[in-house]
C-alpha cells in the first residue's frame, strides 16, 4: 500500500518551495519522486518548428522527491502516514492525530 496518493494535499517540507501546500498530480514510482500542483514549477523555451510560426514559453511543474513532502490535513497541519490493520485491512493514519485518512 502506497502511503502517498493522487489527490492528496502535500506540504513541502525542504527546497525552495518550504511550507507551500499543493494537490499531487502524479506518481512517478519508478524514480521515487511525485508532481504537485504549482510546486518546482519550470520555464522551458520553445523554438518554433514549422507547424508553428511562433515560438513560446512553456511552465511546467517539474518533478520533486517523495521525501521531501509531507501528508497534509484540512486544517494545515504536516505529519507523516502510517498504516494500521483494522478489521484485516490496511487504513492510513495521521500519525500526529491518529485520524484516519480516507
Amino acid at each position: 500500500m502506497k502511503k502517498i496518493k493522487i489527490g492528496d494535499n502535500v506540504k513541502v517540507i525542504l527546497g525552495d518551495d518550504k511550507g507551500l501546500i499543493g494537490k499531487v498530480k502524479s506518481i512517478l514510482y519508478k524514480n521515487k519522486k511525485i508532481i504537485v500542483e504549482g510546486i518546482n514549477t519550470k520555464i522551458k523555451h520553445v523554438k518554433p518548428s514549422q507547424k508553428d510560426k511562433v515560438g513560446k514559453i512553456v511552465k511546467f511543474d517539474s518533478p520533486i522527491s517523495i521525501s521531501n513532502v509531507m501528508y497534509c490535513n484540512k486544517t494545515g497541519l504536516a505529519s507523516k502516514i502510517g498504516i494500521k490493520l483494522i478489521d484485516k485491512k490496511k487504513i492510513r493514519i495521521f500519525k500526529k492525530t491518529q485520524e484516519l485518512i480516507n
